[in-house]
């Protein structure tokens, strides 16, 4: 009685299993199925996509490109004008700050003016918080609040106007509410003239270009910008800044903002230099509909000496501030990037063919005819290691069987035949199945062969 060995455990079958499936090759097989819907669709899906890496990919995105983003940009600003307020003509070097003309600058449209501040003792502003009192007591010698205008002295005296009382402070005084006037100077303001000269470098392609024209003569005194028929003038009116950002002139002077000056510099370095140009935006860029947080203001003052007393004028300025913004992209051929996109979309167009297969084994009529006509499973036969060149050239097509395998020997009188090795009609089997079928072998009896429909024209009826 033969030993009985206990069955491998399911992990191990399983381990085995997968890594015979692991040295598995799989090939495509072509078949043709005459179906005219299905047929749309293949085609429909080729021709969409098709269409996106064409008009989209190459066309749109230019993605045959090799592109640099964010040029290497100055930007050097100069503002001309003069205005006027209630008592006073004001001039550039006054509403401009700051004076060096870089990408970042405001205008100055509104002031509220505290003059002849000297140091000493005064009421504290009522708009800080928890500054109103009724005594000394309320009063706190010494404090200093963050929000306020100077250290306390602890005495509690009559405000600037009004009946109300406030802690006194040690300070500039008097505080900036208490006597400031407002001056508006905006009447003039849409006149002014802002030159915006700005040069951008691309150094992965070695291009540089300014947007001002290269002419000998003194045209930027008597030009203003247009971009249809001089795009080469950089002068803008601020006017005209504000009114293509959308804004109401009068309000913006009144209470302030921020406008941004987009400079775009797409360039197709494929084409000439001349078709290089930059291309301007407007836009506010403060939050103009949060209260708590809309307009642009900041403080400055003026000293003096008077009497031998220092004196200041200190001045809460509302104006327009202007951010210069320049961004752009260059691109110019590279096989690189064509090649890629290239395969990317010849590989992309089959997804079709996997479309059309998902629908055939899903949805569609005799979709198992289909199945048992694309997958096939072949075996091949384990051969010794000192045969495998020959076994692998059978199974090829590429030998034929030695001699002493390709027949039935006959035998001598007195000699006895030996039949063939065991490897040699597997060989047999692999290289000559349909010589089996055609002799009237049954052909369910191989173990490698999957079954298939009778049907023959079950693959035609799809």
């Amino acid at each position: 009685m033969a030993p009985t060995y206990p069955k491998a455990p399911t992990a191990w079958r399983l381990a085995r299993g997968c890594w015979s499936a692991f040295w598995d090759y799989e090939t495509p097989k072509v078949i043709v199925v005459r179906n005219r819907r299905l047929g749309v669709v293949y085609r429909a899906v080729q021709l969409l996509i098709l269409l996106y890496f064409v008009w989209y990919v190459f066309i749109v995105q230019k993605s045959y490109q090799d592109s640099e983003t964010g040029p290497e940009s100055s930007v050097i600003t100069k503002v001309k004008g003069i205005t006027e307020s209630e008592h006073k003509v004001w001039d550039v070097e006054e509403y401009v700050k700051p004076p060096e003309g870089g990408s970042v600058f405001s205008i100055i449209t509104r002031i509220e003016v505290t003059p002849f501040q000297t140091l000493g003792a005064c009421p504290e502003s009522i708009r800080v918080p928890n500054v109103t009192c009724r005594s000394d007591a309320n009063c706190t010698a010494g404090e200093l609040d963050m929000l306020g205008n100077g250290l306390r002295t602890g005495r509690c005296v009559p405000y600037y106007h009004g009946a109300a009382k406030t802690c006194e402070v040690s300070g500039w005084c008097p505080v900036e509410d208490g006597a400031s006037v407002s001056h508006f100077l905006g009447k003039m303001a849409p006149n002014f003239t802002i030159l915006i000269k700005n040069s951008i470098h691309y150094p992965k392609f070695q291009f540089s270009k300014g947007n001002i024209a290269h002419r000998e003569d003194d045209y930027l005194r008597h030009c203003t910008f247009d971009q249809g028929s001089d795009p080469y003038c950089p002068i803008f009116r601020l006017g005209f800044i504000v009114e293509q950002a959308g804004e109401n002139f009068t309000e913006l002077a009144h209470r302030g903002g921020v406008i941004g000056v987009v400079i775009n510099w797409d360039c197709d370095l494929d084409l000439p230099a001349s078709q290089c140009n930059p291309k301007y935006s407007f836009r506010r860029l403060d939050p103009k509909h949060v209260p708590a947080s809309s307009g642009y203001n900041f403080r400055f003052a003026k000293y003096f000496n008077m009497n031998s007393t220092i004196t200041r004028t200190l001045i809460k300025a509302y104006g327009i501030r202007i951010d210069v913004i320049v961004h752009g992209q260059a691109g110019k051929f590279s096989l690189i990037p064509t090649i890629i996109n290239l395969a990317t979309a010849l590989t992309s167009i089959g997804v079709g063919s996997f479309l059309c297969d998902w629908i055939l084994l899903t949805f569609m009529n005799k979709n198992k005819v289909y199945s048992h006509k694309k997958f096939d499973k072949v075996c091949t036969p384990q051969q010794s290691s000192s045969r495998w060149p020959v076994t692998l050239a059978l199974v090829l097509g590429q030998a034929t069987p030695p001699p002493g395998q390709q027949g039935p020997q006959r035998a001598e009188p007195g000699e006895v035949v030996r039949p063939p090795p065991i490897s040699a009609m597997s060989d047999q089997m692999v290289n000559t199945p349909d010589q089996h079928i055609g002799q009237g072998l049954p052909t369910s009896g191989s173990p490698h062969q999957d079954s298939i429909p009778t049907d023959p024209k079950g693959l035609a009826q799809l």
